[in-house]
């Protein structure tokens, strides 16, 4: 069997002297959706902030399709092929929506046009709004313009935290429905997600985050089949 192409192994860290992730282990095969659910305050946020860079471990290590890449800093995470898309402050507000696309090809040296005719295939609205600034969109259309712009860096594992936060229900699925045809181009997508329920639905792979560490580890089946998960996670 071959090995994840995303693995985060005994992640254990924090903020200063104390810990917030406790022998925490995610992996993400390609082209796989993982999910983190749990609780508020279970560290979900912290343990994506970990694989890409933003926290320093105590213990633990990170291989993406094989590579120890635990020393490297977020950038170089970019450049080995991680993509990743903050809760908050995700857009350039004061700049159009063509603007933000060609800010995540920072990297690149090649020609760009295509990958943004891909994100405009998969986000058409933003088409219609390119010279828009993304301050002026709406909560879903500049999740919209944060995902594709993480997108441009031509990412092979994209990194989604709380992709859903303050969106309409209509407008939560619509996002899943595009998270979707992007793992189906092959791309591996690691997300966080409060609408737990909806998530796991989605999710190839589900992990239950619980103070820091993991609980629950399963297909997003098997965890919305779960008695216990349910009762405790999911509201019954």
């Amino acid at each position: 069997m071959s090995a994840p192409y995303l693995s985060a192994e005994g992640m254990t860290g924090g903020y200063g002297a104390a810990d917030i992730l406790h022998d925490c282990t995610l992996t993400v095969d390609r082209g796989q959706i993982a999910v983190i659910v749990g609780p508020n305050g279970a560290g979900k946020s912290t343990a994506m902030k970990a694989v890409f860079g933003m926290l320093r471990l105590r213990a633990g290590r990170v291989t993406l399709d094989g590579e120890d890449i635990t020393a490297l800093s977020p950038q170089a995470r970019v450049a080995k092929g991680m993509g990743f898309v903050p809760q908050v402050a995700n857009v350039f507000p004061t700049m159009s929506v063509e603007e933000n696309l060609e800010m995540g090809a920072f990297l690149r040296r090649d020609d760009i046009r295509a990958t943004m005719e891909q994100v405009y295939a998969l986000f058409p609205i933003l088409r219609d709004k390119r010279r828009q600034n993304a301050g002026e969109l709406s909560g879903g259309q500049r999740q919209q313009v944060a995902v594709g712009r993480a997108l441009m860096t031509q990412p092979k594992l994209l990194m989604l935290d709380e992709p859903t936060a303050g969106v309409s229900p209509i407008v939560m699925d619509e996002l899943f429905d595009r998270i979707i045809e992007v793992a189906r181009s092959g791309i591996s997508i690691l997300m966080v997600e409060q609408n737990a329920r909806q998530a796991l639905e989605i999710a190839d792979r589900g992990y239950v985050l619980v103070q820091g560490a993991n609980r629950f580890a399963d297909t997003g089946a098997a965890l919305l089949a779960d008695p216990e998960v349910r009762r405790t996670f999911l509201g019954g």
